[in-house]
């Protein structure tokens, strides 16, 4: 009885071994041909790389360039439209630079695919178009207990801080920091605002608005109209015509 079992694992293993011989002498013979191949294929794949090193050092420029003008923000179709090439190739090179950058990708449904990448500069402008916190007078503890249903009283430094606005400067003091100001023709964001006595978030929110002159106007304590240079991020005051 127990010859049979010895007999049918027999049987299996010459059927095993007879495709494993075949596969031993065809490497054998072919060997050369396969290394050849393998050596070939990884060839070729290191001269892909090479090229691909090569074209974007020319394409380096080009997306330098449109993220200054761009404010950062990039699409594959910018990318293309500049460097006359497939989009599938300018969405490859973005997805490297943003790997290499750390820029953050936005898929919406009206511009599709966008790159965002923060310079210093976009950086400045963000910060700078950020709203000043006012701070809050600290509370002064009180050892008297008070009824938790009484509402607090209102100090009187509470009170004038929900009254109180931007102080008004002089207009001595207006016209001497103007004449300072204006040494080379122009005034930043920062020390226009202090001029018209608003927030810097404000002139940046308005400064690309058609009125923007006539509300500076209104604002400036010498009646001075302003405009906007998106050349030079630069105010200057409005000649007025003879």
């Amino acid at each position: 009885m127990s010859e049979k079992p010895i007999e049918g694992n027999g049987k299996a293993f010459l059927v095993l071994l007879l495709p494993i011989s075949f596969l031993i002498i065809f490497l054998v013979a072919t060997w050369r041909i396969l290394l050849a191949l393998i050596l070939l294929v990884i060839g070729f794949k290191l001269w892909q790389e090479y090229q691909w090193q090569q074209w974007t050092h020319r394409v380096n420029p080009i997306f330098h360039q449109l993220v200054r003008e761009n404010q950062g923000r990039l699409t594959p179709m910018d990318l293309a439209i500049k460097g006359n090439f497939p989009g599938t190739t300018a969405k490859r090179y973005l997805d490297s630079k943003a790997s290499e950058f750390g820029a953050s990708i936005l898929n919406s449904e009206d511009s599709g695919l966008s790159y965002y990448f923060i310079t210093a500069s976009i950086l400045g402008n963000i910060l700078d178009s950020s709203e000043p916190v006012k701070g809050l007078p600290a509370q002064p503890v009180t050892k008297t207990a008070r009824s938790l249903l009484a509402p607090p009283p209102i100090t009187p430094k509470e009170e004038e801080l929900e009254t109180a606005s931007l102080p008004q400067p002089t207009h001595e003091e207006a016209k001497r920091s103007l004449e300072k100001q204006l040494v080379f023709g122009s005034l930043i964001q920062s020390e226009l605002a202090k001029r018209l006595n608003v927030y810097s978030s404000t002139v940046y929110k308005r400064r690309n608005d058609p009125e923007f002159s006539e509300w500076s106007r209104s604002k400036d304590p010498d009646g001075i109209a302003w405009s906007y240079s998106e050349k030079t991020k630069e105010f200057f005051p409005v000649e007025e015509e003879g």
